[in-house]
């Protein structure tokens, strides 16, 4: 089962995610040790996020999927759940159409431009959910949804995590933070859950104490979380994250046990 997920409409805000900033510029005592980016690491990453997103550890079976989760964002899809009305889908099929010319989702660009700030399905049905898994067979449409979870998601979330100083465990509960709520304007945002988690706890780039910092963190996540219906299960947190935490795993070391929505997963 897919599970929800939230992005800014940043069309309606007037930017892409292409326009937003890393929050702060790498301290000089910057994370330095292997992160997130660490490739074990990084498929770790994509397994949790997979766990909550697909209800599977399979994340690479999820590049060709696709639904309208009836959360106001049109068709989510992909690895990562690009959505048809935030603009990330849209700049992810433009990119595939920029390496690869007439690509089966080539001629739906139009479309995706109109619908994007809308849940419309307007110029995309019946045969866009079709036309994506068949493009889901092609490394090249593989690779540009890496590359743009890359580049939109993964990266300024390890960026950020290591100009605060955090270990693996804080840099992925950024990674998860924007994954969930992307980094717009709105009091629900990746930028505005830390903002409030500052204003409670000092990250370690700050002088503060790492696990105090992270409990912070998460706090302002679940407030966040608990603005809109669709995140009112707040189990990606207090029975995955938090239990990391908790058991002082920084540096997310299997064995890794966790829940999501009742359901158990297990790393070895």
């Amino acid at each position: 089962m897919r599970h929800p997920t939230r992005r800014t409409l940043l069309a309606i805000i007037g930017v892409s995610a292409t326009a937003i900033p890393l929050l702060n510029a790498p301290y000089a005592g910057a994370v330095r040790a292997p992160g997130l980016d660490d490739p074990a690491k990084k498929e770790i990453a994509m397994k949790l996020v997979s766990s909550a997103e697909n209800s599977s550890l399979d994340w690479k079976a999820q590049y060709k999927y696709i639904e309208d989760i009836g959360d106001g964002r049109g068709y989510t899809a992909g690895i990562i759940g690009f959505c048809s009305g935030t603009g990330d889908m849209l700049d992810l099929v433009e990119l595939y159409t920029d390496r690869k010319p007439g690509n089966v989702l080539a001629g739906y660009l139009p479309a995706l431009r109109e619908v994007d700030g809308s849940d419309s399905h307007e110029g995309l049905d019946p045969y866009f959910p079709r036309d994506w898994r068949g493009a889901a067979q092609d490394r090249a449409f593989q690779q540009a949804q890496n590359d743009e979870r890359d580049r939109v998601y993964f990266n300024p979330a390890v960026r950020q995590g290591k100009a605060d100083g955090l270990r693996v465990l804080g840099q992925f509960a950024y990674y998860d933070a924007l994954v969930m709520h992307g980094n717009g304007s709105d009091s629900a945002s990746f930028g505005s859950i830390r903002r409030r988690a500052l204003q409670s706890a000092r990250p370690p780039a700050q002088g503060g104490d790492e696990v105090r910092y992270l409990h912070a963190f998460l706090d302002a996540r679940v407030r966040a979380m608990k603005q809109e219906e669709a995140h009112s299960d707040t189990s990606r947190v207090d029975t995955a994250q938090r239990v990391f935490l908790r058991a002082g795993n920084l540096d997310l070391v299997p064995p890794l046990d966790w829940k999501v929505y009742g359901d158990s997963y297990h790393i070895g």
